[in-house]
């Protein structure tokens, strides 16, 4: 069998309107093959295929994402990741290489002779085809109920021809006397041993040969739907686009001898980082069962993430029957068992997917939750129960054991609406419109000076420093209303007779507009108030808190005051707060 032929891609001619110029690197050294050959050409109907159930699920972080660590888990490591797999609800779970080391081994037969598998887990155990290595891993599952022997062994040309230097007529019957001996040691262990067979390298292996010898693999064990045999075909070293892959997937589906006696299995990695686009391709196409890792972890680029993938799923409607309700747990777990850390853009799981700096997706989200939350009131069905139409946020953060807390974050690129979110989420205060533009000035000013990120706490200590201050008008705020009982003159109307005060202080300033609202828990106060105030004909905010109304509508006039920078018996505002801005970008 000769391999398919390399193809060269010609360079294009350029657009004109594109100024870019040859990169001057050695891209005449990468010459990918040409995509396998397939009888007939692919339909693609599996395209139209969408997800309506969750695969069979196979976690291979023990065995290929052990082999990729740069200091491989020791015992309680591996517990804890075989104990997290377990509770996540993996049923299928690639417990090691018992052949590769004495740890492995011995791991595999504390599982085993410690009464430690679950009933409803199959384990699997990982061996080479070598037929010493063979008699290895069956001696490491001696004893277990139930337990699959996955065989894999190298199939394409250029492993064949470089590597192993063998024909695929001595591929072909490397596979035949490996099964049959799997077959004999099965049929003398005490437990149900199943077969699981990868032929390696199987997306750039001749599409024929693949399925000659999966055939013939299948044909020995006696697949049948009864004890089917686990067929995984691996994109060892992930080289074409995922459509591709699905198009071997599909025709390999169309074509094995025994489909029925099959649990067809993808295990894509993720070279060209789309190994989780091809295995969802690859389901679509015909596959039963993926074999993955938490987070993707794996050798060169890694293995598919299997959180990834399930979440997509679930992001559809589709159960992706794990458990995955609290991703931080999760996560926490395997970086302590990898010893590697999670990216921050990491799908679902890293630390800012879920967080917005621009200003237009914070505007957006921060309507959009509040869309969620007044949908929520007028129908009396609590918003956990609702449909998730959130911009930007393709799952609720909480449905997987996130907080909505960091899903916007401030910094110099952040706008008025999410500023505002952050008052409102952390101290239930609701900012008028103007309001939020004015104080997203201020806070565009800190974040030019500091050019960094500003935390909560800041900006509230920011926003009540800048429009909670009543300063020399003090005074007034016992006499005239402090308490929301009294009015000054007495004629009912508390923030007019506390303005006539003012003007008899010398200085000109009228209640532009009021807003009244409720305050949240972290200020100390059960109302809020928020004033515009012309002093000296001049629009200046300011924002009161009190335990009644009046209270804080009082206070919040003499913050005007104060942040206008005039003082009792002075007319003139102090320049340089004459001109508090209004509006950011």
């Amino acid at each position: 069998m000769t391999p398919p032929p390399s193809t060269s891609e010609p360079t294009a001619p350029t657009p004109w309107w594109n100024p870019q110029r040859p990169s001057g690197m050695p891209v005449h050294r990468y010459r990918r093959p040409a995509a396998p050959e397939l009888t007939g050409p692919p339909s693609r109907t599996w395209l139209d295929n969408p997800p309506d159930r969750a695969p069979l699920w196979s976690s291979v972080d023990l065995r290929d994402g052990n082999q990729a660590l740069a200091n491989p888990m020791d015992p309680r490591r591996k517990r804890a990741m075989f104990d997290l797999l377990v509770r996540m609800g993996f049923k299928d779970i690639e417990i090691g290489y018992p052949s590769a080391s004495e740890d492995d081994f011995a791991f595999v037969r504390r599982l085993v002779t410690g009464d430690e598998l679950p009933d409803d887990v199959t384990v699997s155990v990982f061996t080479p085809a070598r037929p010493d290595l063979i008699d290895r891993t069956f001696e490491a599952v001696r004893g277990a109920d139930r337990a699959v022997v996955h065989l894999c062994h190298a199939t394409a040309c250029l492993w064949r021809d470089v590597v192993f230097r063998m024909t695929p007529s001595e591929v072909l019957a490397l596979a035949r006397e490996s099964a049959l001996r799997m077959v004999r040691l099965a049929d003398r262990a005490d437990g149900d041993i199943r077969f699981e067979y990868s032929p390696e390298t199987f997306n750039v292996t001749e599409p024929a040969f693949a399925l000659e010898i999966a055939n013939t693999v299948a044909e020995i064990v006696d697949a049948s739907p009864e004890r089917p045999l686990t067929l995984n075909l691996p994109s060892t070293v992930e080289t074409h686009a995922p459509h591709v892959f699905a198009d071997q997937i599909a025709w390999m589906h169309r074509n094995l001898d025994r489909r029925d006696g099959i649990i067809l299995s993808v295990h894509p990695h993720n070279d060209r980082g789309t190994a989780v686009a091809a295995a969802e391709f690859a389901l679509a196409a015909g596959a039963d069962r993926v074999e993955g890792t938490l987070f993707g972890n794996g050798e060169r680029t890694g293995n598919v993430c299997l959180v990834t993938l399930a979440l997509n799923l679930f992001s559809r409607g589709v159960d992706p029957q794990l458990d995955l309700s609290d991703i931080p747990a999760i996560r926490a777990v395997v970086e302590e068992c990898n010893e590697m850390p999670v990216p921050a853009r990491h799908p679902y799981a890293g630390d800012l997917v879920f967080t917005a700096f621009s200003g237009t997706h914070q505007d957006a989200i921060a309507k959009g939750l509040a869309h969620l939350e007044g949908r929520a009131a007028e129908t009396g069905t609590p918003a956990r129960e609702l449909p998730w139409e959130v911009p930007y946020l393709p799952i609720d953060p909480r449905d997987i054991g996130r907080g909505y807390e960091p899903v916007i974050r401030v910094n110099s690129q952040s706008g008025k609406g999410g500023i505002a979110h952050v008052l409102r989420t952390g101290w239930g205060l609701d900012l008028p419109a103007g309001l939020r533009a004015d104080f997203a000035g201020v806070i565009q000013r800190v974040t030019d000076v500091t050019g960094a990120e500003v935390a909560p706490d800041r900006i509230w200590d920011t926003f009540h420093a800048e429009y909670g201050d009543i300063g020399a008008w003090a005074p007034l705020a016992a006499r005239d209303g402090g308490d929301g009982g009294r009015d000054g003159d007495g004629d009912g109307d508390p923030i007019g007779a506390l303005l006539a005060a003012v003007r008899a202080r010398g200085v000109r300033a009228a209640a532009d507009r009021l807003v009244h609202g409720e305050a949240g828990p972290a200020t100390g106060a059960a109302h809020a108030c928020y004033a515009r105030v012309l002093v000296e004909h001049r629009p200046v905010w300011g924002v009161g808190l009190g335990s009644t109304a009046h209270a804080a509508a009082v206070r919040a006039v003499l913050a005007a005051l104060h942040r206008a920078g005039a003082r009792p018996d002075d007319t003139a505002p102090v320049p340089h707060l004459a001109g508090p801005r209004e509006g950011t970008r």
